[in-house]
């Protein structure tokens, strides 16, 4: 079937919703877009035309429609789903058992959610087998990697179709096997943020020593080669001996340190109250998202020059 005549249909147009939104019709699909906010339907036509700017894609959003409700959908013309609501178990849960009633048969039914188990959020359902976590990362539209999220239920074979539609829209799918809390990247991202948190809550180092320190050495690598292949470079007998000296000395915290929680006691959690760690207004939050987007542009350029897209 020619992807103009695909249609997806995404659950949400918040800003991760823009995003996936945006990378289908950059793709050349067709998107049906249900949120119950008028102004967010009213606003997506402006906000997917942004995005698909910053992808260097035709501002066309022909393609685009927009429904306050699931029943209104054209389900019939429905070939996947990518839920994007808010973090609610059991909202989500209800969602998931609607779209079994009104979709068609075999239709993969995917979560963004960063935190719910796909089997959580299906529990009970008579088709698990076709549901399954497709969890992108902000800016959808400009990260390539996306994470196929399998259960225990889910079909191994439509798990991978659906990476393979992700390939074709310009993405880098990774299977997840299994339906660990976090998946891979958040799992990997988590580790590394309990040590900085708690570094900085030492005292031993300030929020902007920290940035630098993972942009400009390992983080900067990282670009080039992943974790496990840099250390194929270096050698895993160093690793083996570092892991034996340091590792021993690093935070098992099991949960967020004071540092943190006073910030997001007193409100400072970054952009949307214009402090977090820094301290933001519209013109510095402006300048920081284009320098953010332009970084993010240059090193997808690198990842294309390299086949890696």
């Amino acid at each position: 079937m020619p992807q103009s005549e695909r249609h997806a249909l995404v659950l949400g147009g918040g800003t991760m919703g823009v995003g996936i939104i945006s990378m289908f019709l950059g793709g050349g699909w067709k998107v049906d877009v249900v949120s119950r906010s008028a102004s967010t339907r009213d606003g997506l036509p402006a906000a997917t035309a942004r995005a698909l700017r910053t992808m260097g894609k035709p501002e066309d959003i022909s393609g685009l429609g927009t429904y306050a409700t699931l029943e209104e959908a054209p389900w019939s013309k429905i070939d996947i789903v990518v839920e994007t609501v808010t973090e609610d178990l059991p909202l989500k849960q209800k969602l998931f058992a609607d779209m079994e009633k009104l979709s068609r048969p075999g239709v993969p039914l995917t979560s963004n959610s960063s935190s719910f188990p796909i089997s959580e959020i299906g529990k009970g359902l008579a088709t698990q087998d076709r549901m399954m976590g497709l969890h992108f990362f902000m800016p959808a539209h400009l990260i390539p990697l996306v994470e196929v999220v399998r259960s225990v239920h889910t079909d191994v074979a439509l798990a991978e179709k659906v990476g393979a539609i992700m390939s074709e829209l310009g993405k880098r799918p990774v299977q997840v096997k299994k339906d660990v809390i976090g998946f891979l990247g958040n799992r990997i991202q988590g580790a590394l943020m309990r040590e900085a948190l708690w570094l900085i809550e030492e005292g031993v180092a300030s929020p902007e020593d920290i940035d630098a320190t993972v942009r400009l050495s390992f983080g900067f690598r990282y670009a080039a080669a992943g974790p496990i292949t840099q250390k194929e470079h270096s050698g895993w007998d160093t690793t083996c001996a570092v892991a034996k000296i340091i590792w021993p000395d690093l935070s098992n915290a099991d949960g967020p340190p004071p540092v943190l929680q006073r910030n997001v006691d007193q409100g400072r959690i970054g952009f949307k109250t214009k402090g977090g760690f820094f301290d933001w207004d519209d013109a510095s939050i402006a300048k920081e998202r284009a320098r953010y987007e332009r970084a993010l542009s240059k090193c997808l350029e690198i990842f294309r020059e390299e086949g890696i897209l």
